[in-house]
Order: structure tokens, then sequence, then C-alpha cells
């Protein structure tokens, strides 16, 4: 079996390597400028390795055998080698509270106006091979980023972009997502608005008081959707308000294809991809701690369906829990809980794991299960 290629994205992995060998082999260098590594890289010897978007002096060549592969660095206003996943400070970078007229010169408002530009299909072959080796780059961070959590201890929450900041189910949405915080959940969602920002302020707001997570509802809450001028503000301003505890975090995965959504900047991890296709398969494929359904309309049903079917085959190894939240809305409104109930029981689908509630502690309760004992997560002992 071919080993794993190291993955060297910082300068000083580069200088730690550099000190100890003079023979570099199967290495993976990314975004890393080694003209400023301060040793004579002329000198050494690379033998099968990648190099993406790095800056290489030209005497390096010369020390390259001939299976390295140089992905040469492409100007664009994007990163075409993101070495590390987004977070609000890169996404954002340029946008100043308070200043929504910075909204339109901030990096992501700039990758987006670019993919609209060229198109969301584009011919464009550079544009095409661009956005592709972009999405590469972020999918390769991602799944080192998700290495460290046991995977069913990462749980995603799918909902609508249109839920107010104000309604009855955001509160509810926060509530249960930092109650799994913290209990050692990773929670995931789509990244965009909504229902979906409503996840990571949870999680932003792991380890604080019910006070002040009532007090950060009531700042976002002046501008209830994404429409209004402050949304971002608003979320900056709670941000700065109350910092995070950094042993929390929580993973967002936007996508440009939907880009008139912005992104929450309440996510501390953002995988954020041109291609929609790519970014889907990773919002249904990384929960492998089972899904919370929250009302929604086409997308959401989207990948219900395409989470079902997973679990039906259970392409990741094992079936995870379908929990839908709203009772009403997914048996009367848009009855997809008893058509999939009634085609698991008439054989169509098998393994799925169905749940149904309106209760926090429920879907709580639910997804603890999943993964370890009742006795076990509340302590009491077996």
């Amino acid at each position: 079996m071919r080993e794993n290629y190291i993955e060297i994205e910082e300068l000083d992995e580069l200088r730690e390597v550099l000190a100890k060998t003079e023979v570099l082999r199967h290495y993976a260098f990314q975004a890393v400028n080694f003209e400023k590594c301060g040793f004579p890289v002329e000198n050494y010897r690379f033998e099968d390795c990648l190099f993406m978007g790095c800056h290489i002096p030209p005497r390096m060549y010369y020390a390259m055998d001939g299976e390295c592969i140089v992905f040469p660095r492409v100007k664009m206003p994007y990163k075409v080698f993101p070495n590390k996943l987004y977070d609000a400070k890169s996404l954002y970078l340029h946008y100043k509270p308070g200043y929504h007229e910075t909204f339109y010169t901030c990096y992501d408002t700039i990758c987006y106006e670019r993919y609209m530009a060229h198109g969301k299909e584009t011919s464009d072959i550079k544009e095409t091979l661009c956005r592709v080796l972009h999405d590469h780059s972020i999918g390769n961070a991602l799944d080192q980023f998700i290495k460290q959590y046991d995977e069913k201890d990462i749980v995603a929450v799918m909902g609508g972009h249109a839920v107010k900041r104000t309604d009855e189910s955001y509160h509810q949405i926060v509530e249960i997502s930092k109650r799994l915080t913290e209990l050692g959940k990773l929670m995931v969602s789509g990244g965009g608005p909504g229902a979906m920002e409503a996840v990571h302020l949870g999680a932003w707001m792991a380890g604080r008081s019910e006070a002040e997570v009532l007090d950060a509802l009531t700042i976002v809450s002046v501008s209830p959707t994404f429409r209004d001028p402050g949304w971002l503000t608003r979320a900056f301003e709670v941000m700065e308000k109350y910092p995070r505890d950094p042993q929390y975090h929580s993973l967002g995965i936007p996508t440009w294809f939907y880009g008139h959504e912005p992104a929450t900047p309440f996510a501390t991890d953002i995988a954020k991809f041109f291609d929609n296709s790519v970014r889907e398969n990773y919002i249904i494929s990384v929960p492998k701690g089972g899904i919370i359904y929250t009302p929604g309309s086409a997308g959401t049903f989207q990948e219900i369906f395409q989470d079902a079917a997973q679990n039906h085959y259970e392409t990741l190894g094992y079936s995870s829990p379908m929990i839908f939240l709203g009772t009403h809305y997914y048996t009367e409104d848009s009855p997809i809980y008893p058509l999939l109930v009634d085609l698991q029981e008439r054989g169509k689908y098998r393994n799925l794991i169905l749940q149904i509630t309106d209760q926090t502690d429920e879907v709580v309760r639910y997804l603890m299960d999943f993964h370890r004992p009742y006795r076990e997560w509340t302590g009491d002992g077996v």
C-alpha cells in the first residue's frame, strides 16, 4: 500500500524537516515560501514531492527529480491553494463591523463576484481548474480538521436559511447546539444564515450562562435576517462581547454557489467550496454522529433523501440517526417522516435510525445515546 505524502504547510514545519535530512522524499508542500526558509534549498534533494502554490527559487528546480510535480502559484482574487480552513477573520478580511459598505470589498464578496462574473457553470478552463484546485485544498484541510474528533462526536443540523433570529426555532437550535457542544460534540451546518447560523451561535456560546445567551440573542435580533444591513455587524458585536472558550469549535460548510447568503462568522472553522455537489457530499458524510433536520425547503429535502440513501447502503460503514425536529412540520406540512417510516416498513429502505420530536431534551438524548450509554454521558456510572 502506497504511503501518504507528508504534508508541510508552514515555514516552521519546513525548517524542522530541512534541519534533519538532506533528501526529502514523498512530501507535499502547500503554499510554502522556500525563499524565506533560511536554508540553501538548492543543496537538498527532492524526490517524488508535490509543490502546490509554493514560492520556489529558480535554482531549486535542479534539486527535484522527475517524479516531482509542481503546481505553480496562480494569480486569482482567491487563494487557489489554501492550506487551512477559513474563519471569520480570513473570510471577512477587510470588512469593518458597523460599516456595511465594507462588506462589498471583503474577501468573501470578491470571491463571489468573481464566481458570478465567470458563471456558476463556466467553460473557462483556467477558471474551472482553479476552482477545482481550491476545493481540493479546502477538502484536504477539512479532512485534517475532523481527524481531531471521534467520528461519532460530529453532529450536523440542517434547516432553512429563512429562519429569523427572532424565531422560537432559532432559539431552540441555539440551545441544542450549545448543550451538545458542551457534551463534546462538534456541531456542523451548511454555514449560512437562519437555522444554520443558530447552530454556530449556540456552539460559540458554549460554557456561558443562560443570561449571557439571552443577551446574545437580544443583540442579534436587532437584525433578524441576512437581508438586514446590520446582520453581520450584530454577529461581530456578539463575538467581541462574548469571546468563545477556545476548547469549543464548530464547523461551517458553505458554498459560493449560494453566495448571496453570507456565511455566518460564528463558525470557528469554515470550509467554503465553489462546487456545491462537493460541499453537499461533505455536509452529509462528515456528521457520522447523526443529523438533526429542522424545518426547511428544497435544499433540506435534498439532504434528507441523500442521507437516507447513505444510511440505507451503510456507505460510511454504519447508519447514523436522522432526527426530525418539528412533529407537525414533518408529518403534516411536509410529511417526509411518515413516508420514510412507511418505506422502511415495506423494505424500500433499510437501516434507517429515525426519530421525530419537538423537545430539546429528547434531541440531545437521542444523539448522545447513539455513541455513549445514557449513564456514561451523564456521569452517573454504570
